[in-house]
């Protein structure tokens, strides 16, 4: 097993007028599961191929371990993709594409055998070893693509986008089982995704990115309770923050006459045109007149709880605010309801700049 690590690792396609990505820093401890995450176009699948060997990298450097890899064919980095699209061979047997790049690297039959049952049997797919890919369904062809990767015993794992194909119920499984399987394992992964639940649920650490720049290196948590600047605000958590235009005054900070309570080291810092975040959950109801007024437009009943979706007249708010509240305990589509929060869960940022002003 190895550490990854990028140092200002640059990507430039030939035509265009920015790189894709402009010099990237991040360090991978060894056994970590690194998720890179954003939207599509930020340059995460990229940077991922830049680590796998499959982009050129046009300046800056890139290590596994003590290694410099950055200029090293694919096949001696010691690394092994999982790809979006599977990629086996349709003719060949379970068994045979899970042991295809052993048998290429001469290793001797019994070793070889030996490595596929094992992973076989790690994945719960001894039962379909003689079967073709075409014979089996899309979880099952993701857990062999799975196999072929895991019985290399490679020191990194690369993987683009694996569950993209699959649908939500098997996307779900899919993702416990390649979490479980590397916690198991302990082999350093760079997992790429742009769905934010994804990486919440997967990553030992999360890193955001957007044209190509990290916005963010955190933990799951620390992503959602304190998000560095507002796109990371805005692009982690489902449904997302509550981002709402306000205007600092004296130490206070107002959406229209409602004055929105901020913890004292962030109105320290507030001047002029600032955003106020507030996530789903963290809205109370309270009695008409006091907070904000919303009209319920949509009511999403989810069985435990139930997300409101309504718009307030208020200038600066959103076309849309989402309210969590208990799913035996919300109003009807129409009504007019009245919302407020607490100190502790507003996040404060700067309109201009989008850096965050809160603590």
């Amino acid at each position: 097993m190895a550490s990854v690590s990028f140092e200002k690792a640059q990507r430039w396609y030939p035509g265009s007028d920015t790189p894709a990505v402009p010099g990237i820093d991040l360090e991978i401890n060894d056994g970590e599961f690194m998720v890179l995450v954003g939207p599509s176009g930020c340059g995460k699948s990229t940077t991922l191929r830049m680590l796998a060997g499959l982009e050129e990298v046009n300046s800056g450097t890139i290590r596994i371990g003590d290694r410099d890899i950055t200029h090293l064919p694919p096949k001696d980095r010691d690394i092994a993709m999982v790809f979006q699209n599977y990629a086996l061979y349709p003719h060949m047997s379970v068994a045979e594409n899970m042991g295809f790049a052993l048998k290429m690297a001469k290793m001797p039959v019994e070793e070889r055998n030996k490595r596929v049952q094992e992973a076989a049997q790690m994945l719960g797919l001894t039962e379909y070893l003689d079967r073709k890919p075409k014979a089996l369904s899309g979880g099952q062809r993701q857990r062999v693509a799975m196999g072929r990767a895991i019985v290399r015993q490679p020191q990194v794992f690369c993987m683009d986008e694996p569950l993209s194909n699959l649908d939500a119920k098997m996307r779900v499984q899919t993702r416990t089982d390649i979490a479980k399987l590397q916690q198991d394992l302990g082999i350093t992964t760079v997992y790429v995704t742009h769905d934010q639940v994804e990486a919440m649920t997967m990553g030992d650490r999360v890193a955001v990115m957007k044209l190509g720049v990290l916005q963010q290196v955190d933990t799951p948590l620390k992503l959602y309770d304190k998000p560095a600047n507002l796109f990371v605000a805005g692009f982690i958590g489902s449904p997302q923050m509550n981002l709402i235009e306000a205007v600092a005054k004296d130490g206070k900070a107002f959406i229209g006459e409602y004055e929105v309570p901020v913890d004292p080291a962030a109105a320290a810092k507030m001047k002029g045109n600032i955003t106020i975040g507030v996530r789903p959950e963290n809205w109370r109801m309270v009695d008409s007149g006091q907070g904000l007024p919303v009209k319920t437009t949509v009511v999403e009943e989810l069985g435990a709880d139930a997300y409101l979706y309504g718009t307030s007249d208020v200038e600066g708010t959103p076309s849309a605010l989402i309210v969590r509240t208990s799913g035996r305990d919300h109003v009807r589509k129409g009504e007019v309801f009245h919302v407020s929060t607490d100190p502790q869960h507003v996040h404060v940022f700067d309109t201009d700049t989008g850096e965050r002003l809160s603590d």
